[in-house]
């Protein structure tokens, strides 16, 4: 079989979509003949390129790779033979787009880029999530990628509507030498007397949240420093033995750390996307969402600490092997 672009499309649909039944539906094909494409591109690249689940399929490392080049490829071939009008400028949509700490924005801008030439993300960082709420209440932003907590969901006026893109749990990074890292996943309790490293307060929860799982936990915790900063520095301060944080469940680990699921998961975070709907239209809403949850699936993809993670709580809930 020779590859073709509309092989690179189904391919990418089924990465977007994390089904194929899903996948079929966004492209308008019945689900056997995406199923039947499917088998015929990995026999093509010689190796499975999705792990089946019970809930849908999620790309392979070696299928993200395949992945991010064929939206390269077709968005290469999407601008062959266009030429901008004299008014390109003035037609093309602004969308401003604030972003908290979110891990999914690099990949939901690439996204969006190739799916909406006509739209043009103005994309600015904001950590706090309150903040991101009045900047999208006062009309100074049109969308945003903002975070809350179970129990603590996002508040705002009827102005604005929000979607949660992923409600993850959060994860604790360790130096590889800490004696508790050969753990499969770590009681809270346990990381007492650990110095921690934490994000500032974001006006919607955090760190009360953590502060409340220590205390659930039985410790108040003995010392706590206020970071904000590189996710590359902190990973060096963490390898040099300073201290521990919690992370994101998508963070790639330096090779002097490690990153391990705190046991009950007592902390979860939601990823949420926002907007102001005088000022984002509904399909520019839908696409913004599934760029996001894309990039999302992508990063979990790459994160085998999050993926031991999944399958034992799958397991532990009775789903099998």
């Amino acid at each position: 079989m020779e590859l073709e672009l509309r092989h690179l499309r189904v391919l990418c649909a089924i990465a977007d979509a994390g089904s194929v039944g899903r996948a079929a539906a966004d492209l308008g094909y019945s689900q056997p003949a995406v199923s039947s494409q499917l088998r015929r591109i990995e026999r093509h690249f010689g190796e499975p390129l999705f792990e089946r689940g019970r809930t849908g399929v999620r790309p392979t490392p070696y299928c993200v790779d395949v992945v991010a080049q064929a939206r390269d490829v077709l968005t290469r071939a999407a601008a062959i033979g266009h030429r901008p009008s004299a008014d390109g400028a003035r037609a093309r949509r602004t969308v401003r787009v604030a972003a908290t700490n979110s891990p999914v924005l690099s990949g939901m801008v690439a996204r969006v880029r190739a799916r909406l030439p006509d739209v043009a993300l103005a994309v600015s960082s904001v950590y706090a999530s309150s903040r991101i709420v009045e900047l999208l209440e006062d009309g100074a932003v049109d969308a945003a990628v903002a975070a809350d907590y179970p129990g603590r969901e996002l508040a705002h006026s009827g102005a604005v509507t929000h979607r949660g893109i992923v409600t993850e749990p959060t994860f604790v990074a360790l130096p590889a030498r800490h004696r508790l890292a050969h753990r499969p996943q770590i009681p809270l309790a346990e990381l007492a007397d650990e110095a921690w490293f934490l994000t500032p307060d974001d006006g919607a929860g955090w760190p009360g949240v953590f502060h409340t799982a220590c205390e659930t936990a039985g410790f108040s915790p003995v010392a706590v420093h206020e970071f904000l900063g590189d996710q590359m520095q902190l990973q060096g301060m963490i390898a040099d033995g300073l201290g521990v944080s919690v992370v994101q469940a998508t963070l790639r680990p330096i090779p002097e750390v490690v990153i391990r699921p705190l046991a009950g998961t007592p902390l979860w975070c939601r990823y949420v996307l926002a907007w102001r709907r005088d000022a984002v239209a509904g399909e520019v809403a839908d696409t913004l969402f599934q760029c996001a949850c894309a990039a999302y699936r992508e990063l979990a993809g790459r994160s085998p600490h999050l993926r031991d993670w999944v399958t034992r709580t799958w397991r532990g809930a009775g789903g099998g092997a």
